[in-house]
């Protein structure tokens, strides 16, 4: 009989970039295992330099980045790990972005502009990534952007456990900043028992990045503590504007949800100065001590990116986690 029979363990690895160490090292904590000792600097022309100080050889690798600023430097360093990881023959290799770049640019709003949600999936795949795995993407679509399997995480069982264990016992009503996320503000509704659903008509134009006008609001919200949920906040224009019109239209209340807080420009004057009693995040992206304010409420998504990986790692489902819906 010819061949070489041998049977090997499976080897499950994790390895972060340095945009958001603290995050990384929690969701390894998390599986019981620790952070691959890594070296990462940059030269003095700003190239990125990476090495892996053990081996990865026959892995199961799993690279950790949120793509937060600046963002093109994180994004450039991740790509840079996952060639490392390919040419140093790990097995597979698993892109995790709790924040996915670029996800607002998912098509074309106007002629003569990219799709850079599509490039940046080819770009890891290029690079030399097998699997993708993304928290709260911009749209669903962007998951057929990646030629490959796609694991798309939702936070929404953190976000929502926790309003209903603070706001439970108050009259709710569920708010969409815009007709576009209806459906995830249904998925809200249906977690918090079946709350009354509303959303806030605007207006956008194309040529101008991070303005909108909210023009009225769809549904009743009048008497109830309106939950206005989101993906992202970024210079927070746009959450403060809808949270304003539910009050002038009778709400009692107004609590923000979002998933990323990119808090660029005047977010956190905006948001301290809003008219919203609370703003629940994510820590999907870091947000360091001058970026942090009273109303603002922190959870850690550490757990659900543990159980995400292991899920993959151990061939089970990552769908069973979210009631069959990711």
């Amino acid at each position: 009989m010819s061949g070489l029979t041998k049977t090997t363990e499976k080897k499950l690895i994790i390895v972060s970039g340095r945009a958001h160490p603290d995050l990384a090292e929690q969701v390894a904590a998390g599986i019981g295992t620790s952070l691959v000792p890594t070296a990462a600097y940059d030269f003095a022309n700003s190239e990125i330099y990476v090495r892996y100080e053990e081996s990865v050889r026959g892995c199961d690798a799993f690279v950790i980045q949120s793509h937060t600023a600046s963002v093109n430097n994180w994004i450039m360093e991740q790509l840079i790990m996952v060639d490392a990881l390919k040419r140093a023959s790990a097995k597979r290799i698993t892109v995790v972005t709790p924040f996915y770049g670029y996800a607002r640019q998912d098509k074309k709003s106007r002629g003569r502009e990219p799709i850079s949600a599509r490039l940046m999936a080819d770009l890891f795949k290029t690079a030399g990534a097998d699997r993708l795995m993304a928290l709260d993407l911009h749209t669903d679509q962007i998951q057929g952007f990646f030629d490959g399997p796609v694991d798309h995480l939702q936070a929404l069982p953190i976000l929502a456990d926790y309003v209903s264990s603070k706001y439970g016992d108050r009259e709710l009503a569920v708010v969409s900043p815009d007709a576009g996320r209806i459906k995830v503000a249904e998925s809200w509704s249906k977690r918090l028992g079946g709350v009354p659903l509303a959303f806030i008509h605007k207006t956008r134009d194309v040529t101008q990045p991070n303005k909108s006008v909210a023009n009225r609001v769809i549904g009743q919200v009048r008497g109830r503590l309106c939950i206005l949920v989101d993906d992202m906040i970024d210079s927070g224009g746009t959450i403060c504007n809808a949270a304003d019109a539910l009050m002038n239209d009778g709400a009692a209340g107004v609590v923000i949800a979002a998933t990323h807080p990119i808090f660029s420009g005047p977010a956190i004057e905006r948001m301290r100065d809003s008219v919203a009693s609370e703003v629940i995040v994510t820590d999907t992206l870091p947000v360091p001590a001058d970026k942090q304010f009273d109303k603002l409420t922190v959870l850690s998504i550490a757990p659900l990116l543990s159980q995400a990986i292991r899920e993959v790692f151990e061939d089970g489902s990552v769908t069973s986690m979210f009631d069959g819906q990711s």
